[in-house]
C-alpha cells in the first residue's frame, strides 16, 4: 500500500501495490500493520456497502458524534464515485479544510479518513457501488451531518443535470465554525 498525505491531518489517499502478470493482479487493500506504520489506528467495528443506480446521486456529508465517532477506509468496487471529507475536529490544525477523491473500480485506490471528520461522495457514473469500512459501531442518535452545498466548505462537486439527494441530506445545517 502506498500512503499519500492530503490537506486534511491524518487523512491519506492509498494507493494499492498491485502485482500482476497475464492472469490478472493481485494487491492488498487492509494490512492493519501497514496502517499503523503510518499512524493510522485503524480497528475495524463494520465493513458497509452502498449501492447507488443514478450517477450524481450525493450521500452525506455525514458523521457521528463522540463516543461514536468513525474512521473510515473507503473504496469503490464498481462504478466511480467523488469520494469527499471535511474536518470538522476544532482542534485539529486543517479544521474546515475539506477533500475530494476519484475513486474508481478500475483504480483499485482508497481513502482512509480519521474520527472527527464529515464524509460523503456522489458517484459519477451509473451503478456505482461503495465499500468501506467503519471503526465504531453505528449510533443512530450520534449520527449528525453538514449541507452538501455549505458555500463555506467549497467542495468541487462535479457538475450534473440533476443531483439525486435524500431529503435529510438536503436538510442538513451547514458547518459552523
Amino acid at each position: 500500500m502506498k500512503f499519500f498525505e492530503t490537506n486534511i491531518k491524518d487523512a491519506f489517499r492509498i494507493e494499492v501495490d498491485k502485482f500482476g502478470d497475464d492472469r490478472g493482479f493481485f494487491g492488498r487493500a487492509f494490512c492493519s500493520n501497514e496502517l499503523k506504520e503510518q499512524g493510522i489506528p485503524m480497528n475495524v467495528a463494520q465493513a458497509n456497502i452502498g449501492f447507488s443506480k443514478k450517477k450524481f446521486t450525493i450521500r452525506g456529508l455525514h458523521y457521528q458524534l463522540e463516543p461514536h465517532a468513525e474512521a473510515k477506509l473507503i473504496r469503490c468496487t464498481k462504478g466511480a464515485l467523488l469520494d469527499v471529507a471535511v474536518d470538522i475536529r476544532p482542534e485539529s490544525p486543517t479544521c474546515g479544510n475539506s477533500i475530494a477523491i476519484e475513486l474508481t473500480e478500475n483504480e483499485q485506490n482508497q481513502v482512509y479518513i480519521p474520527a472527527g471528520c464529515a464524509h460523503g461522495y456522489q458517484t459519477l457514473v451509473d451503478d456505482t457501488e461503495i465499500f468501506y469500512m467503519v471503526s465504531a459501531f453505528y449510533a443512530p442518535e450520534f449520527e449528525r451531518g453538514i449541507r452538501y452545498d455549505d458555500p463555506a466548505l467549497d467542495i468541487p462537486w462535479r457538475e450534473a443535470g440533476e443531483i439525486i439527494l435524500s431529503d435529510k441530506d438536503r436538510n442538513w445545517p451547514d458547518f459552523e465554525f
